[in-house]
């Protein structure tokens, strides 16, 4: 609620101090733009509820997002090239999964060899080229449904679907146990090894997803990835809620921080300021809402 909060307040301030902000390309740009923000942060939200992290994030995102542009322009269909790059982002963190879980390597660990090994994949698919030629009908995230740009549907509905299946299932449930203690859920009967496969897994499915959007929102893609794209998704899950420590967290809460996050950047540009306040801003969030989440947890003790 604080953030929902947080969105219509900075709009309206921000709006009445300059009435462009208002305009309906500027909000294009904060809600279609960034969407595929919002959706990599469901999939971060659940790793990290469930007592790990992802630094390779952004990494992914880019190179599932060339493959997808390689394909299209290499002659392959266009629903092949939206699938293969979900189907690739599902298989490289299951594998991620598996060092974490079976291998006892710690996620931080996992993911900052895979950010190694992704960056430099990209560089070599790309040569530091960007991908252009790209036909009309795979734009995905240029299409409208109802009326609505398809990426915001992809961010609500996905958001909708993912908070049902933490708060009415016992998949979720148990997402919650093994990062709240993975001792006592393994003493129900809830795998922790096992749940950790599965939610790399899913989180790179997100990570697909949140690519084909990102290399489907303009007319080229860009052979390197927003910089800090990684800092920018792992802190939407944090300052949604999700506890770094794990066991707590809602993806709901994520994906409105993305929201905020991305306002947070155009109000800057409308009001005159620098752009480098932004992580600034973003650093004070993560920070005050860590602290926050410590002070409450040791009053629960």
């Amino acid at each position: 609620m604080f953030l929902a909060v947080a969105i219509v307040v900075l709009l309206l301030a921000v709006g009445v101090s300059n009435p462009r902000f208002l305009s309906t390309n500027n909000l294009s740009s904060i809600f279609v733009g960034n969407a595929y923000i919002a959706v990599a942060a469901i999939g971060m939200s659940l790793v990290i509820i469930s007592g790990h992290i992802d630094v390779s994030i952004g990494a992914l995102i880019g190179v599932l997002a060339t493959v997808s542009g390689l394909l299209v322009t290499n002659g392959y269909p266009v629903w092949f090239s939206w699938l293969a790059p979900i189907a690739a982002g599902c298989a490289i963190n299951l594998l991620v999964g598996v060092l974490v879980a079976y291998f006892r390597v710690p996620s931080i660990i996992a993911t900052l060899a895979m950010l190694s090994i992704l960056r430099g994949l990209l560089i070599t698919l790309t040569g530091g080229a960007w991908i252009s030629g790209l036909p009309p009908e795979f734009q995905l995230a240029q299409f409208r449904f109802f009326g609505i740009p398809s990426p915001i549907v992809f961010m609500i509905v996905l958001t909708l679907l993912a908070a049902f299946v933490m708060r009415n299932t016992a998949f979720g449930r148990a997402i919650y146990a093994v990062g709240g203690n993975p001792e006592a859920a393994e003493a129900v009967g809830i795998s922790h090894r096992a749940m950790t496969v599965k939610i790399f897994a899913i989180h790179g499915l997100f990570a697909g997803l949140a690519a084909v959007l990102f290399a489907t929102q303009l007319q080229v893609i860009q052979s390197t990835v927003p910089n800090g794209l990684e800092l920018v998704i792992i802190s939407a899950a944090v300052v949604g809620g999700v506890s770094i420590l794990g066991g707590i967290g809602t993806v709901t809460g994520a994906t409105l921080a993305a929201i905020l996050f991305a306002e947070i950047g155009s109000s800057l540009i409308f009001l005159n300021v620098s752009a480098y306040w932004l992580r600034a801003v973003q650093g004070t969030l993560i920070l005050v809402t860590v602290l926050a989440d410590v002070a409450r947890r040791q009053r629960a003790r």
